[in-house]
């Protein structure tokens, strides 16, 4: 290629979202020459709202969040990735997906996105903390909530984050969310799900309602005051030595039933390729770079990355660097929950958040909660495009 390329890039806020990207950019161009990329960042909170259908007609480049695959499926705002990258490829990529996050960005018989970041609510310790008071990890919920009464443990509960692990607990009781056209979840296992939340809610710092789980990891390292959180979506930069003030040891979730461990919602991000861009192919080539094993376990994950691609996960010098982060908390991410994404599901995870907060900070009828949560999603489902 002779003529010079610039393609732009929108990532979230974060040295687990940015940095990897532009050292991926950087090789890219230094394997590319006549092809400069540029990231910007975006915060989390505007990762998780904007619509990607905006953020296409400036970006030729964009990390999402796989619940706007419907979204992106119907607008046309992002190219299909298996329309243009080999089939060999792909193949790899779902062969090799981190629990559903391949499967997260396929619908409608095609591939938004290349998963190329892999995330799902985790535990995680203080390790010296837990010493300090002759205490061990817990390992059942009654151990959880005997340790939360100390004031030793915290999680993120914004609104989203509540919604999460409110999807949590009704996953761990047996229901996964959202699997019938007029129901959120049974009654009799979502009541039994947001008692039991709010039984743990009620023994944690007020400050919690306000953090997300990159604020809740920093609270955990800044000070030394929380010892466990028992489950916000997992970040292996605060496993990695040097990253904060104090390392943080993660871990599998506790075991609820009895027999298995918490069911968490699938996070994390995919790259993909704006319909407005101006060089497809090249972005193309740029994605399957970024996406490829050697990228994930290398440049990628030595950047801060949380990689999307399976051999990174199981990568002995990955997990030597993160103090096992990654072998650790796989089982969590192979058997998290995958959230529906179709069309107008992004209107009801912005609002049903705020239901299942408000009820875990000022109590309430757990019926009425429902009630609410099935008026939500009865209007996502009505949702058309504007």
């Amino acid at each position: 290629m002779s003529e010079n390329i610039a393609l732009k890039g929108i990532t979230w806020n974060h040295s687990r979202g940015f940095v990897p990207m532009t050292a991926t950019a950087q090789r890219f161009s230094e394997l590319n020459p006549s092809v400069n990329i540029s990231w910007e960042k975006r915060s989390l909170q505007q990762f998780a709202d904007l619509s990607i259908q905006q953020l296409a007609e400036r970006y030729d480049l964009l990390v999402i969040d796989h619940p706007w695959a419907g979204f992106a499926a119907k607008t046309g705002s992002i190219l299909p990735f298996d329309q243009y990258l080999p089939e060999d490829f792909l193949k790899d990529q779902e062969q090799n997906s981190v629990g559903h996050s391949y499967e997260s960005y396929a619908y409608n018989g095609h591939q938004w996105a290349l998963p190329i970041d892999a995330a799902t609510p985790v535990a995680s310790s203080r390790p010296d903390l837990l010493e300090k008071h002759g205490l061990s990890l817990p390992k059942t919920y009654d151990e959880l909530l005997t340790l939360a009464k100390l004031g030793l443990v915290a999680f993120p509960a914004i609104p989203i984050d509540s919604l999460m692990t409110f999807y949590t607990f009704c996953c761990s009781l047996g229901e996964d969310p959202c699997q019938h056209d007029d129901t959120v979840i049974s009654e009799a296992t979502g009541i039994k799900a947001l008692k039991l939340y709010r039984e743990l809610a009620q023994n944690i710092d007020v400050a919690c309602f306000h953090r997300n789980p990159i604020q809740t990891y920093e609270a955990m390292t800044l000070t030394d005051d929380i010892a466990y959180c028992p489950f916000a979506y997992g970040y292996s930069n605060y496993s990695r030595k040097g990253y904060a003030r104090k390392l943080l040891h993660f871990h599998d979730m506790i075991i609820l039933d009895g027999t298995s461990n918490l069911r968490s919602s699938l996070g994390g991000t995919g790259l993909a390729v704006s319909a407005n861009c101006k060089h497809v192919d090249i972005a193309m080539q740029y994605a399957e770079f970024v996406a490829s094993p050697q990228c994930q376990q290398g440049i990628y994950t030595e950047n801060g990355g949380q990689p999307g691609h399976l051999t990174a996960w199981t990568d002995e010098d990955n997990n030597h660097k993160t103090h096992n982060y990654f072998i650790n908390t796989l089982p969590a991410l192979q058997r998290a929950y995958l959230r529906p994404r179709y069309f107008g599901h992004m209107f009801f995870q912005d609002h049903a958040g705020d239901v299942v907060r408000n009820y875990l900070m000022n109590g309430g009828s757990e019926q009425q909660v429902l009630a609410d949560l099935n008026n939500l999603y009865l209007q996502s489902k009505q949702k058309v495009q504007a």
